[in-house]
């Protein structure tokens, strides 16, 4: 993206399609820009090993090529067989980069899936330096009377537990200069009528990352949070209706809603060392998305 102009980017076409959730790349038009073709690494993670969770496509993906061309072996998780093509798609990008990947179908939201997961990468790998807590979930409704205990208890399960699950299940392998960057929210700063459960999470990972940089201080691990605004992935137009896809970003004030490889550039600082001083942030990059 050498192009400097916040206004020039993709917009939602006028004739998207939704699609089932979870959602995958494919059937996102226009496609979503990952760095495929603009992220230039510098070294900056070197010799290092991360987890991203929801890593297949969207921002966990973004990030996950982002990380490899810094240098780290990756590794990400996501949760559904219909995802299978977009992690396939994103091995093969961290490979490319010249660095090992390890890649597994399993839910963040099952305590005992988390630990065997961070014990296979820190096996494989021989270290673990880097969680990105990022796989979530969200349903649109239009009241709160609207939303089941089923949703919100999956809602909770993937976007909250999952953040304890597998920071309980990574800790044990991660050292002095560590870092954990979560990703929250532009919806947990100002709220959403219609993903109230979403917001209610994102809240929370917001709250969590601070007390987690004060729990894990005395260890010399880092704890961060990412809070984007709005952002084309799978995850929307398999979440909104046509109507509100098609709109969707057009508040901010670029007119449009984020690509993921606007989003990369933010964790790889908050995961490397340039940021070593950084603890308990939550990082917005929104667009300067209004209220209303």
């Amino acid at each position: 993206m050498s192009d400097r102009d916040p206004k020039k980017g993709p917009k939602p076409s006028q004739s998207v399609k939704t699609q089932p959730p979870p959602g995958v790349e494919k059937r996102l038009k226009p496609q979503a820009d990952h760095g495929e073709d603009s992220y230039k690494g510098s070294g900056r993670l070197e010799g290092l090993a991360a987890i991203i969770t929801g890593g297949d496509s969207g921002i966990g993906r973004a990030v996950a090529i982002a990380f490899a061309r810094e240098g780290a072996d990756v590794a990400f998780c996501y949760v559904s067989e219909m995802e299978e093509e977009d992690a396939s798609d994103t091995r093969r990008l961290i490979e490319e980069a010249g660095q090992r990947c390890v890649a597994e179908r399993m839910d963040v939201g099952d305590p005992q899936a988390c630990k065997r997961f961070a014990n296979r990468v820190a096996k494989e790998f021989g270290r673990l330096d880097i969680l990105v807590n990022n796989a979530a979930q969200q349903t649109v409704q239009e009241s709160i009377t609207d939303i089941s205990p089923e949703q919100l208890e999956a809602t909770f399960r993937t976007n909250i537990f999952g953040n304890f699950y597998m920071t309980q299940a990574a800790l044990p392998h991660m050292k002095k200069g560590a870092a954990i960057v979560n990703t929250g929210s532009v919806v947990a700063l100002k709220g959403n009528a219609m993903l109230m459960d979403y917001a209610a999470t994102k809240g929370a990972i917001h709250v969590l990352t601070q007390s987690l940089a004060s729990s894990l201080s005395d260890k010399g691990i880092r704890v961060n949070c990412v809070a984007p605004g709005p952002v084309w992935t799978p995850l929307i137009n398999s979440s909104f209706d046509e109507e509100n896809v098609r709109k969707f970003g057009s508040d901010t004030e670029w007119e449009r809603p984020a690509q993921p490889a606007e989003l990369a550039p933010a964790f790889v600082f908050l995961a490397s060392a340039e940021a070593r001083y950084i603890t308990g942030e939550v990082l917005g990059v929104t667009g300067s998305t209004p209220t209303r």
